[in-house]
């Protein structure tokens, strides 16, 4: 009586050949190079556009602060950052019995004699500021409203709040608990390219580029050497 042998032959689409497979591979890695790309520049696209939407509120803030007072929040234009946006912006209230600036919202405070160093020697104090007396032409007004989470930090060296983006960049603030802000720069005492108003700007990092993302302009990469000036 024969026996049958069993067939040791593969049927016909029971497993993928060592060709198959590397076809398989090869499309998938084709696919991972396109794709990869695509994915960096709609990440970059988002950064830019969500940066540059910041920038319109924060100028929408500072004209109406304008408006209402008559002049820009002041600058020193040999501190760019930190600034005194954050405070001008959501206004203050001083007393003078400790030489304290307390915000409305009463979510930081600086003291009197720690401005120059912070800000510059041509800060001496907020304008945009209760100071008592039942003067009611110096009660503060918030005119930064709907600030978020991200867009302002409580920071140390130097001791201050300051407004700013969650995105990397050469120039960082943190906190001691390590949490860090990339600060708007400000400059109305002596602007470059809006002389009659006031230059803002921010330098990002996307990728391995800087970008500028500014009021005077298009976003642009800066080039090196990096320059902390516009």
């Amino acid at each position: 009586m024969k026996t049958s042998r069993l067939n040791s032959r593969p049927r016909p689409g029971s497993a993928f050949t060592l060709i198959e497979l590397l076809v398989v591979i090869a499309v998938i890695a084709i696919l991972a190079s396109l794709i990869f790309p695509i994915t960096a520049a709609v990440n970059k696209n988002k950064i830019r556009s969500r940066t540059q939407s910041e920038l319109t509120q924060l100028e929408t803030a500072i004209e109406s602060y304008k408006a209402k007072l008559g002049f820009y929040p002041p600058s020193d234009t040999n501190f760019l950052a930190p600034n005194v946006l954050f405070y001008e912006l959501r206004g203050t209230t001083f007393n003078a019995a400790n030489n304290t600036y307390t915000t409305l919202d009463k979510t930081a405070q600086i003291s009197g004699g720690a401005m120059s160093a912070v800000f510059g020697p041509t800060i001496g104090g907020f304008m945009n500021c209760t100071r008592g007396g039942g003067d009611e032409g110096q009660t503060a007004r918030n005119f930064f409203e709907g600030l978020k989470v991200g867009q302002f930090l409580s920071v140390t060296n130097p001791d201050c709040t300051v407004l700013g983006v969650p995105v990397e960049g050469p120039v960082i603030f943190q906190n001691d608990r390590g949490q860090k802000i990339n600060p708007w720069r400000y400059n109305a005492a002596r602007p470059v390219h809006n002389p009659s108003s006031f230059d803002l700007w921010v330098d990002v990092k996307i990728g391995n580029d800087i970008y500028r993302i500014s009021n005077w302009g298009k976003p642009v990469i800066v080039k090196a050497p990096y320059s902390y000036w516009p």
